[in-house]
């Protein structure tokens, strides 16, 4: 991968140009000059049809962010992305998610290894444990088939697990499925409470099964099960993904019951391994699978398609856009389904964890913006709270909205509302309300002039607020699987663009080396050397 600043190529300067000269432009004005607009600003592929024609761009915008994203070698940095290329530098690793969801017969190699064989290997393990709690071949110590299963991890380890299963709720079997992934005592033993010992699976979750917060929560949980069950049953109910073997076995695990993780794979992409077990039981793996499937043919769409009609690729470049030029510091992602209200949370450590990084591949501070904030809820739940924001604020947030066509239960009559109001939000941060249409419409309610010029500039709206309508035939297991991989895709873009390695974390790992002094201050109530308001903090504490 190249090593280049975005902010020194001749399309960074033509679009410095063209913002000063666009940054005012209406984009109903552009709807009215062009009619065609919306089919030149439009991706239809496959099941998904994105309308990004309700955005502050034009062709010759357009062109200069794909004249951007060539000038700093996007199609070189996808080579060596689906290569496996070591483009996670820093740590020394490919960033090889995509093998994870890649055919049999791929070749795909680390190390001169090709990995497929170990990979489908994990995947046949993965379908025969998942079928044996399923059908309640394996059974608990006493017997008794499995009801429950508890996920135990944090990061990606719990987010994208957590998420799909809310996600693919409709396709759920009769396995309950919880996750606890915060250290927090109190969240632990509220789902413990709920819970029978000797019908419940704990998955447990760490690449190196030293996470504190996961272990922490691991040996509580254990603890738990111990109470009413002999010490050896814990091999019955107890499975880890991970790749630290010694760690496991001392804790309890059976080997047979150990699924493996990648060093090649980061944790925020991590679902699509044996990371998804919990996934894999909750709506079995033959959905799972299906799940991989679409990720894959989002993989392929991106790795082939051309960079005008791609639509990772178009996201990114948005993002760029209103990033680097309008200096836009959020972006909202708004499903309109309940089933995806994980999403947001989810994209959060997905995008903020990979682009929230201020020095570039070279190790110099960057010039310009990176990474973007990351927040929303599902409509029409956000239309109630902070739409208002959006609509009358003074804060530029492009947002995508993301609907589908058809609902799971058929329930037309709410399906209709539902989705009425996602084309009407769109329409609405598009349009606004002008004053002389406010006049008229308080007119028309016969108020009297003073009233009418007193409310006026309170129910203007000035429109002209960006949004991407991302609409998909239905939620199944393989577009949902689609719609991840067009995330972590848009994401890789950004990260090449912005010249910054997007596959580690190194803000993370700080924290936690504080805590685990800190932890050891407490335990000994004896505070050392730190700033005046952390030792206050911590002897209120441990007062």
């Amino acid at each position: 991968m190249k090593n280049i600043d975005p902010s020194k190529t001749e399309a960074w300067k033509k679009l410095q140009q063209q913002f000063e000269e666009h940054k005012n432009l209406q984009m109903k004005d552009l709807f009215k000059e062009d009619p065609s607009r919306a089919e030149r600003f439009t991706i239809n592929w496959e099941d998904f049809y994105v309308d990004f024609s309700k955005n502050r761009i034009t062709e010759e915008v357009q062109t200069s962010l794909l004249e951007l994203a060539e000038e700093c070698g996007l199609k070189v940095a996808m080579d060596a992305y689906f290569g496996g290329d070591v483009i996670n530098r820093t740590e020394g690793r490919p960033v090889l998610h995509t093998a994870l969801r890649s055919p049999e017969d791929a070749t795909i190699k680390v190390d001169d290894e090709n990995v497929m064989p170990e990979v489908y290997a994990a995947k046949k393990k993965l379908s025969d444990f998942s079928q044996q709690i399923i059908t309640g071949a394996k059974k608990g110590h006493t017997g008794q088939a499995f009801t429950d299963v508890v996920n135990i991890g944090i990061g990606g380890s719990d987010l994208g697990p957590v998420m799909v299963t809310e996600a693919l709720k409709f396709y759920k079997n009769h396995l309950n499925v919880h996750y606890i992934s915060n250290v927090d005592g109190d969240h632990v033993q509220e789902t413990l409470n709920n819970l029978n010992p000797e019908t419940t699976l704990f998955v447990i979750v760490s690449k190196t099964f030293t996470t504190q917060e996961t272990i922490s929560n691991a040996n509580t949980a254990r603890d738990w099960f111990k109470k009413t069950a002999p010490g050896d049953a814990v091999s019955k109910h107890f499975v880890a993904v991970s790749s630290n073997l010694e760690k496991v076995g001392e804790f309890g695990i059976d080997q047979e019951n150990i699924f493996p993780m990648w060093d090649w794979v980061g944790g925020r992409f991590s679902l699509w391994s044996a990371v998804g077990l919990s996934i894999s039981l909750a709506v079995g793996f033959d959905q799972f699978d299906q799940l991989l499937q679409g990720a894959h043919k989002m993989d392929e769409h991106f790795k082939k398609e051309e960079l005008r009609s791609n639509i990772p690729v178009q996201l990114a470049l948005l993002s760029v856009w209103y990033n680097n030029f309008f200096k836009a510091e959020s972006e909202a992602v708004i499903p309109y389904t309940q089933y995806l209200q994980k999403l947001p949370s989810y994209l959060q450590q997905a995008i903020m964890e990979s682009n929230g990084k201020s020095v570039n591949r070279n190790g110099k501070p960057v010039s310009y913006e990176t990474g973007n904030i990351i927040w929303g809820e599902p409509g029409t739940n956000s239309q109630h709270a902070f739409f208002q924001l959006i609509h009358q604020g003074t804060k530029l947030i492009p947002a995508d909205f993301i609907g589908f066509k058809e609902s799971l239960y058929g329930n037309k009559d709410h399906h209709d509302k539902l989705m009425a109001n996602y084309f009407a939000q769109t329409e609405a941060l598009l349009m606004g309300k002008t004053a002389a249409e406010v006049r008229q419409e308080l007119d028309s309610k016969g108020m009297d002039r003073e009233e009418v010029e007193k409310l006026e500039p309170f129910k203007v709206f000035e429109g002209n607020k960006p949004t991407t309508s991302i609409l998909i035939d239905k939620l199944t297991p393989e577009s949902l699987g689609k719609l991840i991989s067009m995330y972590e895709h848009k994401i890789f873009v950004q990260g090449v663009i912005w010249n910054i390695f997007s596959y580690d974390q190194w803000g993370v790992e700080l924290g936690k080396q504080l805590a685990s002094k800190i932890l050891s201050e407490i335990d000994k109530s004896d505070v050392s050397n730190h700033d005046s308001s952390t030792k206050n903090l911590l002897k209120s504490y441990i007062k």
